[in-house]
Order: C-alpha cells, then structure tokens, then sequence
C-alpha cells in the first residue's frame, strides 16, 4: 500500500542558525548526503542537461540558482567536479537565512565559480513581484537547483514555487526525498550514522512528505507543451525530477 504524503514542520526549520543542535543537524545532512550518494545524482542529471557554452558564449557565465541552498556544502562538491566541464559559473544560493561562510565562498572561488547569497523566504521569492530584485539581470538563470527542499511545501505553495521556478529558468533539477517503506525504513536508521535528535526526528518527517511516481510532474506548469520533464526514483532514498524547455 502506498504512503500518504504528509507535511510536518521539521525541526531543523524552527531553530536559529547558532543553535548548537541546528548546527550539528547540519553536518549530519552533509554526512548524509555522502550516504545517500546525492551529488553524483546531482552530476550525473547535471551532465545530461543543454547548458554548454561554445563560441561566442564561451566566456559568459552560466547563472545558476539553488533554491534552499542552506550552507552551500552540497553544490561545492558539484562545482569542484564540473569546473573543468564548466568554466565560468554564477552561483545564488538562496537561503532564508545566511549560512554561507567566507571560507566556503573562497573554495567556490578556487574551483573558477562565483558564489554568493541571497536571503530571503523563498516564497517570497516565488511571488511575481519578489520583495528582493532577483538575480542575475531580469530574473532568470540557466539552471535552478533544489537539493531535499520543495518537500517541504504542499498545496498551492508548492504549484507557486513551481510556477515560478518555470518563469525563470530553461533548467531545473530537484533531489527530494523518495516516499517509499525501504526509505522510510532507512530513515529510522540515521542514528548509526551519528545523526543528532534533530536529525533523526526530521529525517522521518522528510520521507513522509516526499514524492513517488508522477507527483512533481503533474504539478509542472506545461499547458503549451513547451517542456520536456522526467520523474525517476535514484539510488534507495531519493525521487528526482528534471524539467528542460524544449
């Protein structure tokens, strides 16, 4: 039988940045993402997406955006991977809070990508006319990026969130939670892996609020048949979607 999709508020997102509990919570994700091997998801539907720059093109920047973006950790390792593939790259990671440390804007710097932070909600974000000017110039990017982030939005949040994330870019991938029994069950396990309370509590409620089969896909806004989208369930725990413009 199938599982229900159930929206809880996570812990993680009721706790300041400098809470020692957040901040170990956050480390936990890094480990993680490592188990759940999300960035070689990440490069491997990354390297399948039309975003070469050849010619004349060459030397400007591809403008990226990862939605959620937290501490920035998980795209670092996708930026040192691809900076051979990719040689210029603007990256906003959008946050509503700013976790972006010095130090890991400097290593963006030495794999030849330029990182920076936007703060704000998202939602707010998402709203056709953004209380923050978005960048780059005009609003839109070549790629939009979201690493276990759109499960936390259900209803007409998250058909906005999509609405909007489609009005700005040509690209988009999403990494979420995969809502199955064998994830669930992996959920539980997360303490052997040293994971905190926080951690342990929230990578439940992750699971029971991720996505199965066509979800994210029937919710694409495609009425013009102009995109060109996949759903796919990778490795045991995560589900991905991948939407190009045609």
């Amino acid at each position: 039988m199938a599982m229900v999709r159930t929206v809880l508020p996570e812990i993680l997102d009721g706790l300041g940045p400098h809470d020692p509990r957040a901040q170990r919570s956050r480390k936990d994700l890094q480990r993680l993402h490592r188990a759940m091997g999300t960035q070689r998801i990440l490069l491997d539907a990354l390297r399948k997406m039309p975003l070469g720059r050849t010619g004349s093109q060459s030397s400007s920047p591809l403008n990226v955006l990862e939605i959620g973006a937290g501490d920035g950790s998980l795209m670092l390792g996708v930026a040192r991977a691809l900076q051979s593939e990719w040689p210029a790259v603007s990256l906003t990671l959008l946050d509503q809070l700013n976790l972006l440390e010095p130090a890991t804007v400097k290593r963006y710097a030495n794999a030849r990508w330029d990182a920076h932070a936007e703060v704000i909600n998202v939602i707010d974000w998402a709203k056709p006319n953004p209380l923050v000017v978005p960048t780059p110039a005009k609003g839109r990017w070549d790629l939009i990026v979201a690493n276990l982030f759109l499960h936390h939005f259900e209803g007409p949040q998250l058909t906005g969130l999509l609405t909007a994330i489609a009005a700005r870019t040509d690209c988009f991938f999403a990494c979420e939670p995969h809502r199955a029994w064998l994830a669930l069950a992996g959920s539980h396990l997360v303490g052997f892996v040293g994971a905190n309370a926080v951690t342990r509590q929230d990578a439940v409620l992750s699971v029971h609020a991720g996505f199965r089969l066509q979800e994210l896909g029937s919710l694409w806004p495609d009425k013009s048949r102009e995109w060109t989208h996949k759903e796919y369930s990778a490795g045991l725990f995560s589900h991905c979607f991948c939407a190009v413009r045609a």
